[in-house]
Parts: structure tokens; C-alpha cells; sequence
């Protein structure tokens, strides 16, 4: 249950009368409880605030008692899913004994009466998740000791913020919200709420501000014309996220196919399934259904789909009679996973980076790293400059790498798709890779020492008794480890020998190097990339052990893209803060998998085991999303059930 407070100290402006009669205190209570809140009281100071806040048991918003806003300005508060606590920031100049913000990556990193950096002011309002609410009640308290000399809700927030409570910036697009402190403030603020359609702006802000090249002039551009007609129909974004599931499966089927009425309509279809793609997040943040469920869900599904169309131009370019059509469909789907794996710890570690004092971090200072930081902030703050947009092209997001497999596999053929993506992609994480490792040594912070590190590298129980080589450090040894694998894939690449598969132990015995990481400390500048190389190597390993055992190309790449969701799922539930996967132990961790591929490679019956290890992979792992997202909510309901009559739960 949502709980609204409306604080009046401090705010002159709550009492004065608006254009329909009601106070402005009475009518943000209304507008609170039209954009969400199952509950609102009003607080006349920060000790009353304090013991609301202390009995509530669900989320808590509170909002000075001068704020004039649209209510969907309030409802996107709300409904935010960036973060369990969210302030509203505003770009109105300061005011005395209002709160001004420094923010970060979206994230309020200072708060305080009067700042030097600032980048913009405190809106008057904020939602504090439920793990938050201890902190805002000290901070209530410890506000309420302090001389008041502005409005209360101010003081609180300054407070929250010196706690080192994680917050996170919503921003004010296209909509009206303003702080107003005597009666022509509040006609000034009413008459610019008069002026903007509520419903069309919603509409416009279900698109992303901030999107690729490719997204932002050949999608969105009319897409939001078919998220108003999914939101008219009653389409939700999970139905819209199968139904783009479906055209990228279709598109897939044509790719393998052949011919070029197929390929022609293949490519249509894929771009059209990329539109539902966007139209499924749009849909979201038009109707505000946001869920951890359909964010997860949204993730998985966009790997899933850019796996299977790469097996259908696998499969098309094969059946063309190109020898190695399924081997590039397979080094496409590695590459691109190790690079989204290095793509999610750099954003965790920015994120993070974002968050420490600059002299915290790194005992360098300064430097090339530095410089990039800077170069790159200000590239960014360049908005649709072509500095800005060849930087967000030139890393080859999902729309580009969607519209080159469009555009080649219509004019060519699979095989020159695929290769494509793969040299595009190469020289994407050769570019990205080489500036964010620069990046990263100035920013020093060791984001794996703040998460559940096992967990993250997959390690499994055989890691985890190997003993601990700490000098080397854990991203040396994953590297190293990746070798083994990589050098008997050449070989069984560049030669038929069948007596390679006694070279497979050697290359597990290597490859069970970055195990010897697994128990010491992930806190170096770079460690936030021991994931990826264990992954890279996990995979490789898998491939080499393929290749030697004569499996067939298209078993392996079913096996690695079995391999692929359950490192998607990790990373998702990092990105939407969820709990591991229920099941996750009974993944045997990358080192068990390896030992029982390689088991298999000696005892001559690869395929049978990657067939069958693959399966149990499967298997477990739709086992665990049934557990994570349906059986186990439905008993945590069933136990918090407040029976009719009384009584205890039955």
C-alpha cells in the first residue's frame, strides 16, 4: 500500500486558493490519490511526518505543499521503475531555503542549500521505497533539530541525501511542474498547465529522450501511433513482446529459407518485430504497467530473439552452401554476449563510480582516463550533434545491429550478414573496450566487492574448493583460463585429427585456472571484467569440445545459446535488482558444466552430451523462471493474506 503525505511547514503557498476553489494542500492530495496512492494524510511538521512514516508498510511519497504540477507528473513519480527512491528534479532557478541537486547517471549524488555544480533543483516531491523508509524517518527527525528556513519538505530531503541514501533524478519532459510561493506564482504555474495536452505529451514521453540513431529517425518516429493503439485495444507490453517474439522467429524461418522473395520479406519482418520492441517498453511508460517481471522478461526476450534470427541466417547461409554458415551464427552469438556481459558491469561500475567522491577514486588522479571522462560527458550533453550520434552508432546498439542484418540479408545474403555483424561487432568491442578500460583505472571502484561475486562469475562447488592464488588477481587468471580453450579451438579448427580429444583435458586443466581467482578479493580497477572472461572462456571451451567430438554445428550453438540464457538471466535480475535464480545452485557453475563436457569428449559421445547437459539446462532453468515469477509470489501472497474475520493464516 502506497502511503502519500502532503507537508505543509514551511510552504506559505498551501492555503492559497486555486482556480477551482480548492487550497493548493487539498488539491495535490487529490492529485496524489488519482496518480496512484492508496492512501493520503497530511503532516502540519517532520515529528508528525515521522510517525506516519514509521507505521507505514508500503512505499511512502511525500510532497511539500507547494507544488503545482500535472498528476501525471506526480504518477510518473510514482510509477518510476528506475530505483525504489526517486526525487523530483526540476530545472527552475534556485530559490532561498530550496534544495538544490548535483546528479549523476540519474542519480542524486548531493543535495544541499546552495551548490556550486549544480544541475538542477529539488522538485518538492519524492517517493522512498520501502527499504528506504528508516532513513527518511532519521532524516525526518534530524531535520526537524535543525533551524527551519525554508520549507520543510527541503530540509527532509537535504537530510535523506546526507544519509547516503541511493536516490535517483525523474526529470519533468514536456509536462508543467512548479514550486510557487505567493498567488501569482500559482497563476503563473496554473496557466502553464492549462497550456499543454496532458494525454498528447504522455504519448511523447512513452519515447525514450535519449535512443540510437537507427530507433530515433526509423521507429519512433511513428511508433507511438501504434503504442496509443495497442494502449486502445488493451494490449499489455508482455502480449506486445510476444507478438515481436513471434515476427523475429518468422523472420528467422524466411532467413533460413533462402530465396529472395524470402529474405526480402524476413527483413521486413525483422524490422517490423523491432518496432513491437519498442513499442513494448513505449506501451509501459504510456499506461505506467511496470513490473520486474516485464523488465526481466523484456531483456530476455530481445537476447533470445537476435539469437534465433542469427540460427536462421546460420542455417540460410549453410543451406546455401556455405560450409561454415552455423560457425559464424555461433561466434556472433559469443561475441555479442561477452560483449553485453562487459556492457552491464560497466554500467554497474559507472554507476557506482557515480556515487564516490572523485577523490576517492583512484589513487592516480587526473590522467587519460580523466580526459575521456570528460570528452565523453561532453559529447553526450551534445545532443543530436554528429559527434553524439557516431558515438552512439559506432558502439553498434541493437537497432543497428537489427537494421544491417535487415539491410544485408534483403540486398545479399545470410552469409554476408553474418559476417557483417561479426566485423561491425569486433570493431565495436575493440573501440568500447579500449576506452572504458582507460576509463575504468581512473575510476578505481571494485564493483564486484558490493555484489555477491559468486554468484555473478557462475562459480559453481568445485570452484569453490580450489585454493586461492591472490598475487595474480581474479581477471588475469579468467584470462589466462580462456586461453586453453581458445588454442584447441584453432587447432581443431585448422586440423581433422581425431586425436585431439586428449588435448581436451589440457585445455580443462587451463581453463580451470580462473577457478584459482574465485576466493580472493574482485577489488581492482578492471576486475568488473572477470565475468565476461569467464564467460568467454565457459563458451570457447564448449565450442572446442564441439568441434573435436565432430558435433553437430547446429547442437553446439543450441548448447551455447542454453549457455546464453542462463547468463542473461543473471545479468537481469542484476540490472532489475531481483534475487538470484531459485534453482541457480543446481547449475553446476561454468567449471561443473566444462568438467562434464569434457568427460564426454573423451569418452567419445560429445553430442550426446551436449544434448543432454543441455537439456538439464534448459529444463532448470524454465523450472526456475515458473518458481521465481509465478509459484514463489503466489506463496509469498497466500502467506501475507490477511484473513477475513481474524485469525491467523491458514
Amino acid at each position: 500500500m502506497t502511503l502519500a503525505i502532503v507537508l505543509a511547514a514551511g510552504a506559505p503557498a498551501a492555503g492559497l486558493p486555486t482556480g477551482a476553489g480548492e487550497t493548493l494542500a487539498d488539491r495535490l492530495a487529490a492529485q496524489w490519490r488519482r496518480a496512484g496512492a492508496d492512501e493520503v494524510r497530511a503532516a502540519a511538521n517532520l515529528e508528525e511526518l515521522a510517525a506516519l512514516v514509521g507505521a507505514a508498510t508500503g512505499p511512502v511519497i511525500v510532497s511539500g505543499a507547494d507544488l503545482v504540477a500535472h498528476t501525471a507528473v506526480l504518477k510518473h513519480l510514482a510509477t518510476s521503475p528506475v530505483g525504489p527512491t526517486v526525487a523530483l528534479v526540476l530545472t527552475d532557478p534556485p530559490a532561498p531555503g530550496r534544495t538544490a541537486v548535483r546528479e549523476e547517471r540519474g542519480q542524486v549524488v548531493e543535495a544541499a542549500p546552495e551548490l556550486a555544480d549544480a544541475t538542477g533543483v529539488f522538485g518538492g516531491a519524492l517517493r522512498v521505497g520501502v527499504e528506504d523508509l528508516p532513513a527518511l524517518a532519521a532524516a525526518a527527525r534530524a531535520a526537524a533539530a535543525r533551524p527551519v528556513t525554508g520549507p520543510a519538505v527541503d530540509g527532509l530531503f537535504a537530510a535523506l541525501t546526507a544519509l547516503g541514501t541511493l536516490t535517483f533524478a525523474h526529470r519533468v519532459r514536456l509536462l508543467v511542474a512548479h514550486r510557487v510561493g505567493d498567488a501569482a506564482g500559482l497563476h503563473a504555474a496554473e496557466a502553464a498547465l492549462a497550456g499543454v495536452n496532458e494525454d498528447k505529451a504522455e504519448l511523447r514521453l512513452s519515447v525514450k529522450e535519449r535512443d540510437d540513431f537507427f530507433t530515433t529517425y526509423f521507429v519512433s518516429t511513428w511508433s507511438p501511433y501504434v503504442t496509443k493503439a495497442a494502449a486502445r485495444i488493451g494490449l499489455g507490453p508482455t502480449a506486445v513482446t510476444m507478438l515481436s517474439v513471434l515476427f523475429a522467429v518468422a523472420a528467422a524461418v524466411l532467413f533460413g529459407v533462402g530465396g529472395r522473395p524470402a529474405l526480402v520479406s524476413g527483413a521486413v519482418l525483422l524490422y517490423l518485430g523491432f518496432v513491437l520492441d519498442c513499442v513494448d517498453g513505449q506501451l509501459a511508460r504510456y499506461t505506467r504497467h511496470f513490473s520486474a517481471w516485464g523488465g526481466w522478461l523484456d531483456t530476455m526476450a530481445d537476447r533470445a530473439k537476435e539469437y534465433v534470427v542469427y540460427a536462421g541466417l546460420g542455417y540460410g547461409a549453410t543451406h546455401a552452401g556455405f560450409r561454415y554458415g552455423w560457425a559464424l551464427a555461433i561466434a556472433a552469438m559469443t561475441l555479442q554476449t561477452v560483449r553485453h556481459m562487459t556492457d552491464t558491469w560497466y554500467g554497474v561500475l559507472h554507476d557506482e563510480a557515480a556515487r564516490r567522491p572523485k577523490t576517492a577514486v583512484g589513487g592516480g588522479g587526473g590522467g587519460i582516463g580523466d580526459r575521456l571522462n570528460a570528452a565523453s560527458t561532453r559529447v553526450q550533453a551534445d545532443t543530436g550533434s554528429v559527434s553524439y550520434w557516431l558515438k552512439r552508432t559506432v558502439v553498434f546498439p541493437i537497432g543497428e545491429r537489427w537494421a544491417l542484418i535487415a539491410l544485408t540479408v534483403a540486398l545479399f545474403n545470410p552469409l554476408v550478414s553474418l559476417v557483417a555483424v561479426l566485423v561491425w561487432g569486433t570493431l565495436a568491442f575493440a573501440y568500447t573496450g579500449a576506452l572504458r578500460t582507460l576509463r575504468a583505472r581512473w575510476m578505481w571502484v571494485p564493483v564486484l566487492d558490493t555484489v555477491d561475486a559468486t554468484l555473478h562469475r557462475d562459480d559453481g562447488p568445485l570452484a569453490a574448493r580450489l585454493p586461492v592464488v591472490r598475487p595474480m588477481g581474479p581477471l588475469t587468471l579468467a584470462v589466462l583460463a580462456a586461453l586453453g580453450p581458445a588454442a584447441l579451438l584453432v587447432a581443431a579448427l585448422l586440423t581433422d585429427d581425431g586425436g585431439l580429444r586428449w588435448w581436451v583435458p589440457a585445455a580443462l586443466l587451463v581453463l580451470l585456472v580462473g577457478g584459482l581467482g574465485a576466493g580472493a578479493a574482485h577489488n581492482g580497477p578492471l576486475d568488473w571484467l572477470v565475468p565476461a572472461a569467464l564467460r568467454a572462456g565457459e563458451y570457447l571451451f564448449a565450442i572446442a569440445v564441439g568441434v573435436v567430438g565432430g558435433a553437430p554445428a547446429w547442437l553446439v550453438f543450441g548448447y551455447v545459446l542454453v549457455l546464453t540464457l542462463h547468463h542473461y538471466d543473471l545479468t537481469a535480475r542484476l540490472e532489475k535488482r531481483q534475487a538470484a535464480p531459485p534453482l541457480h545452485r543446481w547449475t553446476l557453475g561454468w567449471e561443473g558444466r566444462s568438467v562434464l563436457l569434457a568427460l564426454a569428449a573423451i569418452a567419445g559421445i560429445v553430442s550426446i552430451g551436449l544434448a543432454t547437459l543441455g537439456t538439464y539446462l534448459l529444463v532448470g532453468f524454465v523450472a526456475s523462471v515458473v518458481l521465481a515469477w509465478v509459484v514463489l509470489p503466489a506463496r509469498a501472497a497466500r502467506m501475507t493474506a490477511v484473513p477475513v474475520g481474524g485469525g491467523s493464516p491458514g
